[in-house]
């Protein structure tokens, strides 16, 4: 076969894609027009799975079944009035793909709806039973843009400073300090916290027109990082970690280093026009239901203090908020350095010294690989059992929907597609995969007694992340040297109680240690809740991150129990992708199309 005739075929296999996605999507918005289950649900699978993301439901919402998708999407359609789904040009087209193991034609499709515009996904693949038609066994529907509020981005850009029309005046500089000194106007949504979450959403505020004042306890932007280890870097690749309208520079290395991350956020801010206060800490707030909205108390770095009354409160925190300081028998007795892993630097001024690490998590394990580059005699202390996968080939697994190219914005979609029932069948067979990749890493962890596992469901370190916020180390190359014997490893069953100068073992023996660093995690970010809104609020918000019922991470990016409080955390690219959702939620409630949950 010639290449011509090779282009030929691939040519006609293209329109045939594009023939099955455009013939689905015209028999869907038939039926759905016509709110009638009985014509929806014989375009899905049995097993199927519909995704909301506040298009029809003003919710994240995921539906499984044929039955039960097909009667929420016609008793959800008059109020949404969805119509116009097309293929559109711009965007990536219908292709084949290996999805969970099914064969299966995947289509981004564009729609309207009575208040906005969306975007989503379906997956087909044939029914045998039916003659092979393609049917969908995926559908998702994300609200996109508000009518009349989209993004300023491309031709709808503006003229000039988003804040020249409140203030006036042809110099940006000028224009910058009256808008962010807040002298005359209370702003709408105050936002606790000036890393990738709280600029994030305060960057998608400013293009909804939404006034919003970021603080930052630390003295700078981007310290949050800066002042973590000293060789710390994200974990996962560049590509996928970029903030709202602005890429990192393609000259970027990989893996990025926390000062680099520190340096682009305070740039980031700067650019994106992000108001920010720093060195300043939320100290506390109370809602007025009479005023609907928070009377708010902010400590600036001078001693001063100021009340700001918003109407809407955001806690970009992280998913961490305190350190957990575990009470462990005879530290008081312990004469060397106690510092939790948050208050770790360098290993530069322990060189030729004992240290120990009370935990086996990926900053424990990172402060190892610290401390042992500057000839420190380092030991790790297991208390449970851990997760354990390399960076590179196997966390790399979960980065696979960026790999494949394309727009960010068209991965930040299929990503958000996915509902918890997929995500979590999507995490077993990575897992799967994972494990015959680092076998031999596993085999030499477990020949030492490292206590490993692959998560209670056998869906590892990601949902471990989602339901716990730790319990799993990204290898960075301790695990080499712990299997190796240039790592210690301690079971913390065998540690009778702390001496003055390390530990006594159950057997008698003492392991020397002239620091001991507590890598032992945070407590939920649920307790700055308490320690600034009070027991009351807490009680009635529940429980923050984690999985709720829904398979959803609870109070995240969504209204809560509370009016006008949200929450936003996690990596770079979940703060992306959901502080679109979370923008248009605020958005819509100052539109008085949404009202409290």
């Amino acid at each position: 076969m010639n290449d011509f005739d090779q282009s030929f075929l691939e040519f006609q296999a293209a329109q045939q894609t594009q023939r099955a996605a455009e013939d689905w999507l015209a028999a869907f918005e038939t039926a759905l027009a016509a709110g009638d289950a009985a014509q929806l649900g014989p375009l899905f699978h049995q097993d199927s799975h519909w995704q909301d993301v506040l298009a029809f439901t003003w919710h994240m919402t995921p539906v499984a079944g044929r039955d039960t998708i097909a009667t929420r999407l016609a008793s959800e359609q008059p109020r949404t009035g969805a119509h116009g789904f097309h293929l559109p040009p711009n965007r990536r087209q219908p292709r084949r793909v290996k999805r969970l193991g099914i064969d299966s034609i995947e289509a981004i499709f564009e729609f309207k709806t009575n208040t906005g515009r969306g975007a989503g996904i379906v997956r087909l693949s044939p029914d045998p039973d039916n003659g092979g038609a393609m049917k969908a066994w995926l559908l998702s529907t994300t609200l996109e843009a508000l009518d009349g509020h989209e993004d300023k981005t491309g031709a709808n850009r503006p003229t000039g400073s988003a804040y020249s029309r409140n203030f006036g005046g042809d110099n940006w500089a000028d224009v910058r300090r009256k808008a962010s000194a807040y002298e005359d106007r209370e702003p709408t949504v105050l936002v606790i916290g000036a890393a990738q979450a709280g600029l994030s959403i305060a960057a998608r505020l400013n293009q909804q027109g939404v006034d919003t004042l970021v603080v930052e306890k630390w003295p700078r932007i981007g310290d949050s990082w800066r002042k973590r280890y000293h060789s710390l870097a994200l974990h996962n690749s560049i590509h996928l970690n970029h903030l709202p309208y602005m890429e990192f520079p393609p000259t970027w290395p990989k893996y990025i280093p926390k000062d680099m991350l520190g340096l682009w956020f305070e740039f980031y801010a700067e650019a994106m026009e992000i108001n920010c206060w720093t060195d300043t800490e939320f100290t506390g707030a109370t809602w007025d239901d009479t005023e609907q909205c928070w009377t708010a108390q902010v400590k600036r770095g001078d001693g001063t203090e100021r009340v700001v009354r918003p109407r809407h409160l955001v806690f970009a925190n992280g998913v961490s908020s305190y350190p957990m300081l575990p009470d462990l028998p005879g530290l008081e007795d312990f004469t060397g350095e106690v510092i939790h892993s948050e208050g770790f630097d360098s290993g530069a001024g322990w060189q030729g010294k004992n240290a120990l690490i009370l935990g086996t998590g990926s900053s424990a394990n990172d402060i190892a690989l610290d401390l042992h580059s500057h000839g420190v005699n380092t030991t790790l202390i297991q208390r449970g059992s851990t997760t354990v996968v390399s960076i590179d080939p196997s966390a790399k697994l979960n980065e696979a929907i960026w790999d494949e190219g394309g727009a960010l914005e068209d991965c930040d979609l299929i990503v958000a597609s996915a509902p918890p029932p997929l995500v979590l069948k999507a995490y077993k067979a990575v897992v799967q995969r994972m494990l015959e990749l680092d076998k031999d890493m596993i085999a030499g962890l477990k020949r030492i007694g490292f206590k490993h596992d692959i998560g209670d469901d056998e869906t590892g370190h990601q949902m471990k992340y989602y339901r716990r916020g730790g319990g799993y180390n990204l290898d960075a190359g301790s695990s080499k040297l712990m299997i190796k014997g240039e790592l210690g490893l301690l079971q913390y069953d065998r540690i009778e109680r702390f001496v003055a100068d390390g530990v006594l073992l159950n057997d008698g023996s003492t392991v020397p240690a002239d620091l001991l660093v507590l890598a032992t995690g945070y407590f939920p970010q649920v307790e700055l809740v308490r320690r600034t809104l009070g027991d009351a609020m807490a009680e009635r918000i529940g429980q923050v991150w984690g999985i709720g019922p829904d398979g959803e991470l609870c109070n995240m990016y969504k209204r809560t129990p509370q009016q006008g409080l949200w929450f936003i955390a996690g990596g770079l690219a979940k703060c992306r992708i959901n502080s679109k959702f979370l923008a248009l939620q605020i958005k819509a409630m100052e539109l008085g199309m949404l009202g409290p949950l």
